[in-house]
């Protein structure tokens, strides 16, 4: 590689970094703890650089196909870190916490009806819902087709009303009918 082609690329690069920054930071947020979304964030920027002239037209998608992949290995990280740990707790367990009245997160329904489906349908929602991606994008990301993320995602937002439903009944709350269409 020559001076000029490595000059072509930085400059590529810097050209499309800044707008990926923000989504992705934003996308990693809302799928782990703020330090593994930075480490994410990293090693998903150091991919785009390493492979720079491989960016398609309209990198955002591309960039989240990338960043869920490293969020991928750091959650298997995590995972051969906590059976780690559960070996030594055998020998030194810890104390045990339970939490305070309150502590559950306001839209903890919706946690736990997303929590109740398959996590490729969740997945798929939160694509949808948080980062906005439309159908085709959601192919990008997920490496299916526009027809396929059109069908999941309606199926995918079915099975969330359906599980929301059983959230709030089981919450006790009384449901309400008003304003919705299905």
């Amino acid at each position: 590689m020559d001076a000029d082609d490595a000059g072509r690329r930085r400059a590529h690069f810097e050209e499309v970094a800044p707008a990926l920054v923000e989504p992705l930071r934003r996308f990693l947020a809302r799928r782990t703890d703020p330090a593994t979304a930075e480490d994410v964030l990293a090693d998903t920027l150091l991919v785009c650089w390493r492979r720079v002239d491989e960016l398609p037209e309209e990198p955002l998608p591309w960039a989240y196909a990338v960043a869920r992949h490293a969020l991928a290995n750091a959650q298997r990280g995590a995972r051969r870190q906590v059976r780690l740990a559960a070996r030594v707790a055998v020998v030194d367990p810890p104390r045990e916490s339970v939490p305070g009245p309150g502590e559950s997160p306001p839209d903890a329904g919706l946690g736990e009806a997303l929590a109740r489906l398959r996590p490729d349908d969740a997945e798929l929602l939160r694509l949808w819902a948080w980062e906005q991606l439309t159908p085709a994008e959601i192919a990008t990301v997920l490496d299916i087709t526009s027809n396929a993320a059109s069908i999941r995602l309606h199926r995918a937002r079915q099975q969330l009303r359906e599980q929301l439903r059983k959230v709030e009944d089981a919450a006790g709350h009384e449901g309400t009918r008003e304003g919705r269409t299905s």
